[in-house]
């Protein structure tokens, strides 16, 4: 039987006890209805898991007690950024939890001159929130035990001008009229970072600053598929070819 796994706040350490409140205690107590005893496997997100149990439930609170650490790992041995133009609702949702399981390791919100979502910096920072929560959510179904960074919304200008992936990585961008098809792109030496427009896709000007920055434009196919379903067709791609999948 697969075991419940609950991702923590960290750093932790074997023999503690850890409370969980709120949010977090919820889906044990009242949605997975477990009890004292019940066996989980804990982690902080930086790698490795605990198996742990449950040494108290009472009313809206659980006290997990850990246990010994296992140096499970689970990522991708290719480096794999996604830079996502920022969609709106649950496309952009949507993008963030499959981007998640299939092992991306960053990633990037980009606002571009067709992206619908408009953000001010409080509004920013509550979608980083919300969108580190489907974050985690899909590391403790996935069994990822490292979680994926999430940068803050950045302008697409900005992130071609020096946040454009690290220093070596192949650079892509999704585009329906790209010379190149998957079997073009060669074995990356680095990571690998894909750049996808959101509805509507990117303006000419935006391509051609993204091929400027060192980006190949990329088809996937006949067909101009939706952002979200661009964004995990060509992760899904990538990493069977160059990555675990």
């Amino acid at each position: 039987m697969r075991l419940t796994r609950v991702h923590v706040a960290g750093p932790l350490l074997a023999g503690q006890r850890v409370r969980l409140e709120g949010s977090a205690a919820s889906p044990i107590t009242r949605v997975l209805r477990l009890r004292v005893g019940a066996a989980l496997v804990v982690f902080d997100g930086s790698g490795g898991e605990y198996e742990s149990s449950i040494d108290k439930a009472h009313g809206g609170e659980v006290i997990v007690a850990i246990g010994a650490r296992a140096g499970t790992e689970r990522e991708s041995p290719l480096p794999l950024t996604l830079a996502q133009g920022i969609s709106r609702g649950e496309r952009m949702d949507l993008v963030v939890q499959k981007a998640t399981e299939l092992g991306v390791s960053h990633l990037v919100p980009v606002l571009t001159e067709r992206s619908v979502v408009r953000l001010t910096a409080q509004q920013s920072d509550r979608k980083v929130n919300h969108w580190r929560a489907i974050v985690i959510a899909a590391c403790e179904q996935c069994g990822r035990n490292r979680l994926p960074s999430l940068a803050a919304p950045v302008p697409l200008a900005e992130f071609l001008r020096g946040n454009a992936g690290a220093a070596g990585d192949t650079r892509l961008v999704l585009s329906p009229s790209g010379a190149a098809t998957l079997g073009d792109v060669p074995r990356p030496g680095g990571g690998l970072t894909v750049l996808v427009g959101p509805e509507g896709g990117l303006t000419d000007e935006e391509e051609q600053g993204a091929r400027a920055a060192g980006f190949t434009a990329l088809r996937l196919g006949p067909r101009v598929l939706r952002t979200e379903t661009a964004a995990i067709a060509a992760l899904a791609l990538l990493q069977r070819q160059f990555g675990d999948l």
